[in-house]
């Protein structure tokens, strides 16, 4: 409901309602409104994060590592597209407490890339002058900004999107 009305559109009476609780039953599980929404982004968007480095992990390199991850989360963010709004929509700005879950949720995906640069620069000369936590947070930033770009034009493909950001950072 959240990413399907907004945030800030949805309420609690619409919440219990869709859920078939009651309202004392929503208060017993959560604070406030705001509180099951981090609650959800952290579910819901750790599993999508889970489920890129993941796919990393199956990668023979680092390069192939990186192009898996990006890969992932363009194609699961297309496929996963309330979560992806979750994420890079809804949750935006809106407090500090759910700024601290989105934060987190990039830096596992920062992290994971800043750790395949660190393991590329020595032996690979397109990483060798990077820092890598810059990096992983570039990379982060720009699939975030492109693929919530592209999820809201009509027409846009997401293995087509991820090669091009793969052919950016992983050449």
């Amino acid at each position: 409901m959240f990413a399907a009305r907004g945030y800030h559109e949805t309420t609690v009476d619409e919440i219990v309602a869709r859920a078939r609780m009651s309202k004392s039953a929503f208060y017993e599980q959560f604070d406030s409104k705001e509180h099951c929404f981090r609650e959800v982004l952290a579910l819901e968007g750790g599993d999508l994060i889970h489920a890129v480095i993941a796919a990393a992990a199956g990668g023979g390199d680092h390069r192939d590592r990186m192009r898996r991850g990006i890969h992932e989360f363009v194609v699961s963010c297309y496929k996963r597209s309330a979560v992806a709004r979750l994420m890079m929509v809804e949750s935006v700005g809106l407090s500090a407490s759910v700024e601290e879950v989105r934060h987190q949720l990039q830096e596992r995906f920062a992290h994971m890339v800043a750790e395949e640069v660190r393991l590329a620069l020595l032996d690979d000369p397109f990483y060798a002058n990077h820092d890598p936590q810059v990096f992983g947070r570039a990379v982060v930033g720009a699939v975030n900004d492109a693929v919530g770009y592209f999820l809201t034009h009509p027409g846009a493909d997401a293995d087509q999107l991820a090669d091009s950001l793969c052919r950016i950072f992983a050449p």
